[in-house]
């Protein structure tokens, strides 16, 4: 009797975890978290926003190939992704202080016309919980992390495109 009790406890607990994660993950707020302008101005990741359109929210480094070959993907069809759905993407670089100078020439380099933000002692990937890069992650409007993805492949831009097609006409966006 008492392990049917115990295994009823564990799984009552473990499926309010589960409930309460699930709701979190809807309902997730950006965090606010200080880091720097690419000219070295602070900025407060409160700050991010566009106006209640879909942001972008996407973590590299200068190391990290995949990262560089999404963001130069993304680029390509950028202008046009902002003309159908308002679209707005942050780039958030985690090169170190040392590397974080060769940040906006690299970007710049590269024709991105996104803004870049500089993360170099990682608070703000912390606060994302980000574990791996590229990682990025989709915003609504009222500032909630509706939806997110890590690595990139050719193809990946299609999925993201179409979860912030998805955002823009108001509907939920789909985990698949």
């Amino acid at each position: 009797m008492k392990n049917l009790l115990l295994t009823l406890l564990v799984v009552l607990f473990s499926v309010s975890l589960y409930a309460q994660e699930e709701t979190n993950k809807r309902s997730r707020k950006l965090p606010s978290v200080d880091i720097k302008t690419t000219s070295g101005k602070p900025f407060n990741t409160s700050e991010i926003q566009n106006d209640g359109k879909p942001i972008i929210v996407s973590f590299w480094a200068l190391w990290c190939k995949p990262c560089i070959k999404e963001l130069n993907t993304i680029a390509d069809v950028y202008e046009d992704w902002q003309d159908e759905t308002g679209v707005k993407l942050y780039a958030v670089s985690i090169d170190d202080a040392r590397s974080s100078s060769k940040v906006l020439p690299f970007a710049d380099g590269n024709d991105w016309d996104y803004d870049i933000l500089l993360d170099a002692n990682s608070d703000f990937k912390r606060a994302m919980n980000v574990n791996m890069i590229p990682h990025t992650f989709l915003i609504d409007g009222e500032g909630n992390i509706v939806w997110s993805h890590t690595s990139f492949s050719e193809g990946s831009e299609l999925q993201l495109i179409g979860k912030v097609r998805e955002l823009a006409e108001g509907k939920p966006v789909s985990d698949h």
